[in-house]
């Protein structure tokens, strides 16, 4: 009787263990996507304005994308800037993605997620 109620708790012990393994996998295809977004020249386009380790042609109107995290340690700060930089900044060139619906909610993640590799 005493192994019974083991049971359960092992079961649920083995699933935590392996959503935890899961998880680096999730965070890692988010970055991925991220960085699939921020190259691609007909959606993030984030390429034609700034320079990013890897990417190809870049511009050189915006800043060198490098030493993100250490820049915006809020990540809730560099979403909104790239969601509408105009609130922060009016005479910025960079278009408001999300408040043009460029780029979704979950598409500003993944590059927010991405630019934080930098």
């Amino acid at each position: 009787m005493t192994a019974f109620p083991r049971k359960p708790a092992l079961l649920v012990a083995l699933a935590l263990l392996a959503g935890a393994a899961m998880a680096p996998a999730g965070a890692q295809s988010t970055v991925t996507e991220g960085q699939k977004l921020a190259f691609d020249r007909g959606k993030g386009n984030c390429l034609t304005c700034h320079v990013i380790k890897g990417g190809d042609l870049p511009g050189t109107i915006g800043p060198e994308l490098k030493d993100i995290k250490s820049k915006y340690p809020d990540r809730n700060e560099l979403t909104a800037i790239i969601f509408d930089e105009t609130k922060r900044n009016p005479q910025t060139m960079m278009p408001p993605f999300g408040r043009n619906r460029i780029l979704t909610e979950q598409e500003i993640d993944a590059i927010v997620d991405f630019l934080q590799t930098l």
